[in-house]
């Protein structure tokens, strides 16, 4: 282990070793002995051959005591080796340890010099010096927290010696009292917060801004803090003074407070008029994605079920709707439990209506985010004729990428693509996703029972356009710059937010709040800074007008946004349409050999 260096490559649930010195492999393979299998010597044991046993007489001196004298006892200097690390072929002594695939949460050193680590709900240990390789069992538990001398380690409510085989010790929390003085700890978080800003942030010179200054203001407004939610304020108006986009705080002010669940069905109601005179809620929108969208279809729309928009609720666990209130009182804690409803296509309780049986969601953002892009593409569709498709993008972080890729499948094959970039709430530096969107065909691959194959599978030849907005902001001011950088087509609405100064983790503080520091900053290769606090300017300028759209084409209005990237991309189309080779005739290699011109 001395030299040995751990290192753990979480993303493939692997560890290991590297040798820091040369000629000291992390695990040497262990030599087999004489007479084992794969030896090539035979065991061969020497007779053993006795002396005799001659025993000389003994002799006593007669004992005489020296006077003791006891010499000052002088300690030498502990002189410590220094850790030498040879830089050459470095990364060719790497090894991988015997410690599985599955999954490894935490690393930790026990004073043995030996691999501690939590996997598959149990805390191991692993010592590279086990000639036998073996991964031990230290108990059962999850994550883990080591002592700084490595003896004892703390999971869950117990304390445990780090080695294998320990056995627990349990803590006792009753009574377990702690006092804080919040003044105290209010100071002490300001000034973290301080501390974090002026040691992580990107500019060393903190924007111009007098950061020691700063912090003198700020922390002798605390002494006037009457709340946790005033140290909040202080806090986000002291990193406020680095006028940067990417500077956030993290509270943990009081909030909240006793809640119900509500069964949502993904609808929008409108109200009639029962022959009573009361108000009946009527299905006027039943709000799904494509047909396809398994992951996100509406309870009322399961097979078997079959509510139609222009029937009535009538009733729900069979209690009548109340529409002198909201339509959701009926459902009060009824998320995800099964739920009667009684359907009616008049709005009375006649020989027509019927019981269906559901499971209402907690939740209709997924649903409602499906049908708003799918009236989106329906709209793109009717204006272009079916000839550009239609992509929403709503972030560059994982959920971004997922919707690109699913989106992008069902549109690839139209000759022009719309890409939405309006709202996009940022995430990762989109160069997958340019990468994926700016792909050249490279040929094509005949099949005799299918159309022919264009190739790459995932890959689009023709225009294209994007959509931006002020609220398109980090990686959404990223995704439009690479559009525009690798010229793919124009972009279409209004600046974007202008925020590319980049987080990426720093220190938490005391009371569990943090804040998020800018640590990387974006500059162009002509030496320039760009974008941050500025944006991304559009090709061409379209204000999206509320009064305007009337609510989009999710309510039957307009998008003007999107009438002039179709137009736009429809004039590109007919100034240079999208072509591809027709099928060569197939070739005639009957008799032997192939013609001397084709050679």
């Amino acid at each position: 282990m001395k030299n040995a260096l751990f290192s753990a490559l979480l993303l493939f649930a692997s560890v290991s070793a590297f040798a820091l010195a040369a000629g000291n492999p992390p695990l040497p393979p262990v030599p087999p002995t004489v007479g084992n299998p794969g030896c090539d010597k035979p065991d061969v044991k020497k007779p053993e051959v006795r002396k005799p046993d001659v025993k000389k007489p003994e002799v006593r001196k007669p004992e005489v005591r020296k006077p003791e004298v006891k010499k000052p006892e002088v300690k030498k200097p502990e002189v410590k080796k220094p850790m030498t690390v040879d830089f050459d072929d470095f990364e060719s002594r790497v090894i991988e340890l015997p410690l599985g695939t599955t999954r490894i949460g935490g690393m930790a050193v026990n004073e043995k010099n030996q691999l501690v680590f939590s996997q598959g709900g149990q805390i191991k240990v692993f010592d590279i010096k086990d000639k036998k390789k073996e991964v031990k069992k230290v108990a059962d538990g999850g994550g883990f927290q080591m002592t700084a001398d490595g003896k004892k380690l703390l999971s869950g409510l117990q304390i445990l010696d780090a080695s294998a085989g320990s056995t627990g010790k349990a803590i006792v929390t009753q009574p377990m009292l702690t006092e804080i003085n919040p003044k105290r700890e209010w100071k002490q978080v300001v000034k973290d917060a301080w501390r974090i800003f002026r040691d992580y942030f990107y500019d060393p010179n903190m924007h111009g801004v007098d950061w020691n200054g700063i912090g003198a203001r700020y922390l002798a407004m605390v002494d006037d803090a009457n709340s946790r939610e005033d140290v909040s304020y202080i806090i986000s108006e002291m990193i406020s003074e680095l006028n940067v986009g990417h500077a956030y705080y993290n509270g943990r002010d009081p909030s909240g407070g006793p809640n119900i669940s509500i069964g949502m069905l993904g609808v929008d109601w409108e109200v009639a008029i029962g022959p009573d005179g009361k108000n009946v809620y009527r299905f006027k929108h039943l709000v799904a994605g494509a047909p396809w969208d398994v992951d996100a279809r509406n309870p009322l729309q399961e097979l078997g079920v079959n509510v139609k928009e222009g029937e009535y609720l009538l009733a729900v666990n069979g209690l009548p709707v109340d529409g002198a209130k909201d339509p959701w009182a009926a459902f009060e804690g009824l998320s995800g439990k099964t739920v009667a409803l009684t359907i009616g296509t008049n709005p009375v309780m006649d020989d027509k209506t019927r019981d269906v049986v559901i499971k209402p969601m907690g939740s209709e953002d997924n649903l409602r985010y499906r049908d708003w892009i799918e009236a989106n593409r329906r709209y793109v569709a009717e204006k272009s004729g079916g000839k550009v498709g239609y992509i929403y993008v709503p972030s560059t972080a994982i959920d971004g990428q997922s919707d690109l890729v699913r989106q992008f499948q069902g549109e690839q094959f139209k000759q022009a693509l719309i890409i939405d970039d309006r709202w996009n709430s940022g995430g990762q530096i989109p160069s997958r996703f340019i990468e994926m969107l700016n792909r050249p065909v490279t040929n094509y691959w005949a099949r005799r029972d299918q159309q022919d194959w264009i190739w790459p599978g995932s890959s689009h030849n023709g225009p294209k356009a994007m959509l931006i907005n002020g609220l398109a902001g980090s990686g959404g001011d990223m995704f439009p710059w690479l559009f525009r950088h690798e010229k793919l087509g124009p972009l279409v609405g209004t600046r974007t937010w202008g925020g590319l100064v980049g987080i990426s983790g720093n220190p938490g503080m005391i009371d569990g709040s943090g804040v998020r520091v800018p640590v990387f900053a974006f500059y162009e290769k002509d030496g320039t800074w760009g974008i941050e606090g500025h944006g991304v300017d559009p090709t061409v300028e379209v204000l999206d007008d509320p009064g305007v759209m009337k609510g989009g084409p999710h309510f039957g209005g307009v998008d003007p946004q999107m009438d002039k990237a179709v137009e736009l991309l429809l004039a590109e189309l007919a100034r240079a349409p999208v072509t591809h080779p027709a099928r060569p005739a197939y070739p005639n290699r009957s008799g032997f050999g192939i013609k001397p011109e084709d050679k």
